[in-house]
């Protein structure tokens, strides 16, 4: 150290280096400031340890509550369909309560810094939403919908078993607009809520998007019915509605022949059916009407408005019922209202609700058997003798008919079922009135072809040989795409179409043609396959088995339609391919499913564009 300043000196090479000794009031220095660290520290460490636990705290909070509130919500959602509208208020207030107090805890100051951590933050920013749409919920939506009451209860809906109340429902329309566009709000932010990494409350998210979608569904289905169902239903005036029974054993458009009818008669909620009869009383010369360029040119050639058999060629429902209205005006001097069409398969789901049904020759027919019965075994049992088996089926449409108009004691469940048959295109609905039917074509019930440029792929099978062999017929579709680089990309339809015809001795009226120019053997299926593909899409290529099949090309409400007649060997299947360029528009890309025997394979590839 020099003597006069103090400073170290550094030392020679290989001698160790001397430090100065440190005055006490240096040390205590020192001290005072190591003391200081430890406490700020120890602050800091009391600090995270209490927001962890108030965090914590506000956690258990939270899930409780909202866990509550989630449960009292569905016993609101109970109360109100088995039309408990007292118990329903109740829980509803309690499910209300909860999700405020489950909002308050996600609100607080821990849960928003948790929740704004990158990756780590996110259970807590989805319970954070998840709580905000449970909130909405309560508030919005079960509060007042308590007060639509009967409206959404299926059980106080049907009065005296067999009347509808339109009064009701009329009454309520206002209040389930309101609940109906906010329900649908919070469906749409349910489904926007993001996966998180931590399984507990991921499954809490699932369960939250299917309760929203569930009463979501209730609530729209019930809002729309209430904008039209009491005029419809004869609230104004009495009306009348053509019936249809379609033959899915023999495709079209809309799903199957027409093969027997009746009409409906609505007076002010009350309900009538004549007696159904056999499409032999419709002929194949009525004069025709006027549908428009694109369906003349499409549909032209089978005569659909002139020859009931090919009425319902075009899958768009509002064009059958149309024809329909049109020929039973022309057969009767009488113009229905509207019209409906529904099939075996449907009558299968409201027989599993209403019970068996019994011919007056003491024969059972159940939702088990009504399909095979119908659809196959009935052209076994009578061969080629076409007015027995059309009076066979008259019979039994006209009993479960009747029994449908009885009384009905489990309205819930039939609601049920009617919405899956509207879901799967087996039950559909047309008025005549304008403002009725721009209701009803936002709705399954309307099976309508939509107009808009979202991505379409809707594979559409008729039955050339006039045979009843769909009733074998198995499909597979694909529907791909590429990505959405450009303002347009490849895409590529797949059809596979099976003929499961088991081996055995048929009737030329199942298994034979009507025509048959290809020269077939009994048992094939001759089909016209059509695509309605995107709007403003271009066929590239259309193959059958790998070889080029030429196509014909029309346009059906803006979509351009490509057909293909194919012949189906028995026991074989068929692929066909449409190779397409399409525009990259925005939308979730469709494949509507026609109603027909099977339930197809559908695959879609097609990433939606934005």
């Amino acid at each position: 150290m020099n003597d006069v300043t103090g400073e170290s000196v550094s030392p020679e090479p290989g001698r160790r280096k001397v430090r100065r000794r440190l005055s006490d009031e240096e040390i205590a220095a020192q001290r005072r400031k190591r003391r200081r660290v430890q406490i700020g520290c120890g602050v800091g460490a009391l600090v995270v340890v209490g927001f962890i636990g108030w965090l914590g705290y506000e956690g258990l909070q939270a899930k409780s509550n909202l866990e509550k509130a989630q449960d009292f919500a569905t016993q609101a959602k109970d109360a109100l369909l088995a039309g408990d509208t007292d118990k329903a208020r109740v829980v509803a207030g309690d499910a209300d309560r909860y999700a405020q107090d489950a909002q308050s805890s996600v609100d607080s100051v821990p849960w928003r810094i948790a929740s704004a951590v990158p990756f780590l933050g996110s259970p807590f920013d989805s319970t954070r939403q998840m709580t905000t749409i449970v909130s909405g919920l309560t508030e919005q939506v079960l509060l007042p919908a308590v007060d639509a009451g009967s409206a959404v209860s299926p059980d106080q809906l049907i009065l005296d078993g067999a009347r509808i109340n339109l009064a009701a429902l009329r009454d309520a329309a206002p209040v389930l607009e309101t609940t109906s566009a906010a329900i649908s709000d919070l469906d749409e932010q349910a489904q926007n809520v993001e996966s998180t990494w931590l399984g507990l409350i991921d499954d809490a998210r699932v369960d939250l998007q299917d309760q929203v979608s569930e009463l979501s569904g209730l609530l729209n289905n019930t809002s729309l019915a209430a904008q039209i169902a009491p005029a419809m239903l004869g609230a104004d005036g009495p009306r009348s509605y053509f019936v249809g029974f379609q033959t899915n054993a023999e495709a079209r458009g809309t799903g199957g022949l027409l093969g027997g009818f009746t009409v409906i008669r609505a007076n002010d909620g009350a309900v009538s059916v004549d007696d159904v009869t056999s499409n032999r009383e419709f002929r194949f010369d009525y004069d025709p009407i006027d549908l428009g360029p694109d369906f003349q040119r499409a549909y032209g050639h089978s005569r659909p408005t002139q020859d009931f058999r090919n009425s319902n060629v075009s899958p768009h429902f509002p064009y059958a019922g149309q024809i329909w209205q049109s020929m039973w005006q022309q057969e009767t001097g009488q113009r229905v209202d509207g019209a409906i069409a529904t099939d075996p398969v449907a009558l299968s789901y409201v027989l599993d609700v209403v019970g068996d049904v019994t011919l007056p020759g003491g024969e059972k027919i159940t939702a088990e058997n009504v399909v095979e019965l119908t659809e196959s075994t009935a052209y076994a049992r009578f061969g080629d003798d076409q007015r027995a088996r059309k009076a066979y089926l008259e019979t039994v449409a006209q009993t479960v008919v009747k029994k449908l108009t009885g009384s009905i004691s489990k309205p819930r469940a039939l609601l049920e079922a009617l919405g899956r048959a509207a879901g799967e295109g087996r039950l559909a609905v047309w008025s005549s009135v304008p403002e009725e039917q721009d209701v009803l074509a936002t709705t399954p019930l309307g099976h309508v072809v939509p107009d808009d440029p979202a991505p379409y792929a809707h594979v559409v099978i008729n039955n050339l040989g006039g045979n009843k062999l769909d009733y074998y017929l198995e499909r597979e579709i694909e529907y791909t795409a590429g990505p959405c680089d450009g303002d347009t990309r490849a895409s590529k339809v797949t059809v596979r179409l099976t003929n499961s015809l088991p081996e055995g001795d048929y009737t030329t009226y199942v298994a034979g043609m009507f025509d048959n120019p290809v020269g077939a053997p009994v048992g094939t299926n001759l089909t016209d396959l059509g695509l309605l593909a995107t709007r403003g899409a271009q066929l590239k290529k259309a193959t059958v088995n790998g070889t080029s099949a030429f196509a014909y090309t029309s346009v059906e409400r803006g979509h351009p339609m490509f057909n293909v007649q194919t012949a189906i060997p028995q026991g074989k299947t068929v692929e066909v391919v449409y190779e397409l360029t399409e525009p990259t528009t925005v939308g979730e890309p469709r494949i509507p499913i026609q109603p027909l025997i099977d339930a197809p394979t559908v695959n879609i590839d097609t990433p939606p564009c934005e």
